[in-house]
């Protein structure tokens, strides 16, 4: 071959190897760029990732919150209902003692022992201890809440005349109402 042949022929060769390296430098650049590409959407995807696991996290923390809240609540209102039931457990018992104890109250009126007197006081004390209290209405102005009227008398109106039956409450609350004589007025 001659020589210009050859050297056409090494021109071109020389161009197509310049453009086969221009398009692999265009394909190495492309190919970084969807690297870099897919490395921020990698990371893209990883925050959203992370923010949604933290969001998870928090409600998760906010639902154990609630229900350790909630079980604290339903434990302090089972105590509060076991000291209630305690407290006026003895109701029934009271209700059973009580027209023993109304004859006993009314054997102090008649009989002048002393023992009878000191152990009716005992009782008495006794019974305040554990929080029974005989209704105040001697005297009082008649009070429906406390008091069953069951006479009527001459008096000022409204006003109790005369204590029947005593009534009795049990920590504040009533156990048995007291029966009176209520005065109707002149």
């Amino acid at each position: 071959m001659n020589d210009d042949a050859k050297t056409k022929s090494e021109d071109e060769l020389e161009e197509k190897s310049d453009e086969a390296s221009d398009a692999q430098d265009s394909e190495d650049e492309e190919e970084l760029k969807d690297k870099k590409n897919s490395k921020g959407s990698a990371k893209k995807n990883n925050d959203d990732e992370v923010s949604e696991l933290k969001a998870k996290a928090a409600d998760l923390e906010d639902q154990l919150l609630r229900a350790v809240a909630d079980y604290r609540n339903q434990q302090m209102r089972f105590e509060e209902e076991k000291r209630e039931f305690v407290k006026y457990a003895n109701r029934e018992l009271l209700l059973r003692l009580i027209p023993a104890f109304d004859t006993l109250f009314l054997a102090e009126k008649f009989v002048a022992d002393e023992g009878i007197k000191l152990t009716i006081k005992h009782l008495q004390e006794s019974l305040k201890e554990v929080g029974v209290e005989k209704v105040a209405a001697d005297g009082e102005k008649f009070d429906a809440q406390v008091m069953e009227a069951v006479a009527t008398g001459d008096g000022e109106e409204g006003k109790v005349l005369e204590v029947l039956r005593p009534g009795y409450t049990l920590n504040g609350k009533l156990v048995r109402p007291a029966q009176v004589k209520v005065g109707k007025g002149s």
